[in-house]
């Protein structure tokens, strides 16, 4: 993969793409916070197209890195606010960019029909980082005589490392019936924040979400779990994917899933106490996968999830006696 440099703004989608989207619903849509009525934590690692070998510009230059995802969500009910908060925690490296988001949530919830609704706000700060020390630029790459060697003029390529703060906001809706089925509509990134430095825009990007619980008649052991996500960056580049899990007693899990021009899906997991642990492998079936090209032989994500109650007992209520009715 040869990286070049044009002078227009990038506009381009910073969310991660998660295999587990229907258990880090977080990080799609900041109305989730507080809606298990736990206090939840999920830490997520996902490695995209493992074994694809990225092309430096001149050899023995460092070639940067595939799509690689580091993630920690945190979120829970708070009473007082009719609402919960979150908080999330995204690193994301490719290429020679290393982006850092962070997220802070707050949902109001309100109990409606057979279920609850909540709506949203969240705050986005994003740390985004581009070393250009192993970038060359045109004239290095046509052997004329006098511009090898780092002589570039492109005043883009500065051979250090650029960094850059930027601030946006984000909103969703979000209506469940526990146990039976959800649904999340949710916009990131509303303000499309840039950043002149780096050439780069941050992406609008819509998010539909929904998911149903079918529990057996005869055997109420089993679940069937179909989950499905659609994403819409700048309201025009879709893409889809639908998942579909078995449960056992909510102790054992596994199932499949496919990605539109992407990848098909296989999850599977336990739950322990108060834990999820679960792991996920992406077959790619576009131009990057082996069966294609031999390049990337899939995409590997390991994922867990604690979910716990604290329980605050009740005061007993204070007897107070009147003396001047005891005998």
């Amino acid at each position: 993969m040869t990286m070049m440099l044009f002078s227009t703004i990038a506009t381009a989608q910073n969310e991660g793409q998660y295999t587990h989207f229907m258990y880090n619903r977080l990080s799609y849509n900041p109305a989730y916070a507080g809606s298990s009525g736990a206090i939840s934590f999920t830490l997520l690692y996902n490695n995209q197209w493992m074994g694809l070998t990225l092309q430096a510009p001149i050899e023995g230059l460092n070639p940067g890195t595939t799509p690689t995802n580091y993630l920690f969500s945190f979120d829970l009910p708070v009473s007082f606010l009719h609402g919960g908060i979150g908080l999330l925690f995204n690193s994301q490296s490719i290429g020679y960019h290393n982006n850092t988001t962070i997220n802070l949530d707050y949902a109001f919830r309100i109990y409606w029909g057979p279920g609850n609704l909540s709506a949203a706000v969240e705050a986005n700060l994003y740390n985004f980082t581009f070393n250009t020390e192993n970038l060359r630029g045109a004239e290095d790459l046509t052997g004329i005589p006098g511009s090898g060697g780092g002589g570039t003029t492109d005043p883009s390529i500065s051979g250090q490392e650029i960094s850059e703060f930027m601030v946006d906001v984000s909103t969703g809706l979000y209506y469940q019936v526990p146990g039976v089925w959800y649904a999340s509509l949710s916009v990131k990134n509303l303000l499309g924040s840039k950043s002149e430095a780096l050439g780069y825009q941050n992406a609008r990007t819509l998010y539909l979400m929904g998911g149903y619980e079918y529990a057996f008649p005869y055997n109420p052991s089993f679940k069937l779990k179909p989950s499905v996500l659609v994403k819409a960056a700048d309201f025009s580049v879709m893409q889809g994917e639908a998942a579909l899990i078995l449960d056992y007693e909510n102790a054992f899990w596994g199932g499949m899933g496919y990605r539109i021009r992407d990848a098909f899906t296989f999850l599977a997991g336990v739950n322990w106490n108060w834990l999820r642990v679960g792991i996920a492998y992406d077959l790619t079936t576009s131009k990057l996968g082996f069966a294609k090209t031999g390049r990337s032989f899939g995409s590997l994500e390991l994922f867990l999830n604690g979910s716990f109650r604290v329980s605050v007992p009740k005061r007993p209520p204070t007897v107070s006696r009147n003396t001047r009715f005891q005998l």
